[in-house]
């Protein structure tokens, strides 16, 4: 298996590193950083354990997207024409991109609340409500980092910003904004119309889908 082999199979799990990395620079200026940036770096360790808790354990969201987001009769590629490929190029961009960017720059407003609005609405409405009624459980892979992550923390962040008049009306609708142009762009465009393909060779694997039993 070369690199870049394993890293379309394994992106997920490797994120696990990024997240410990991210978790020991936090930890070691915890008193420096202050708390946009701290609130901002706990929510992009977040959505890589978000992406492990998906892909890899407890795994099975492409199945459980292919039968309850968008179906398809083509279970190894769930979002239709969702691919392997693909899935590594969108998260890793939706992950280094527009959740890490934020804690680089924890003054803009905006361009941190958007991640989580994300956080606090997509996911929470996806996942813990959209996806649970629809397969008939309390759970579904990506819903404990979702309750037990963005939730919380996102909580706060809006909690901190409006009790400390951080936020603008313009705040709010630059995110919004935002939010929808970042996530039309890389699971829209980048995923599924520009690395998309029917006949990809890049399919998942049986052991990738078959994690998580959907009714």
């Amino acid at each position: 298996m070369t690199p870049l082999q394993s890293l379309r199979r394994y992106w997920s799990a490797l994120g696990l590193v990024s997240a410990l990395v991210a978790g020991v620079c936090l930890i070691t200026a915890w008193n420096e950083i202050g708390v946009l940036r701290t609130l901002l770096l706990l929510n992009f360790i977040v959505v890589l354990l978000h992406q492990f808790e998906e892909c890899m354990w407890p795994g099975g969201f492409p199945a459980v997207a292919n039968s309850v987001l968008l179906p398809s009769l083509n279970l190894d590629r769930f979002m239709h024409p969702l691919n392997r490929n693909s899935s590594m190029a969108a998260n890793l961009t939706f992950a280094y991109g527009f959740y890490l960017l934020p804690a680089v720059f924890p003054d803009v407003i905006w361009l941190g609340l958007a991640p989580v609005l994300v956080g606090l609405i997509v996911q929470f409405v996806g996942h813990a409500v959209y996806v649970n009624m629809k397969i008939r459980s309390f759970y579904s892979p990506g819903v404990a980092t979702t309750v037990f992550g963005h939730v919380p923390i996102g909580a706060i962040y809006v909690y901190y910003i409006l009790a400390n008049n951080l936020v603008s009306t313009l705040d709010w609708v630059l995110a919004i904004v935002y939010m929808s142009i970042a996530l039309f762009l890389i699971f829209y465009i980048i995923e599924q119309r520009l690395l998309g393909d029917e006949d990809s060779p890049y399919a998942f694997d049986d052991d990738e889908l078959n994690r998580y039993t959907v009714e």
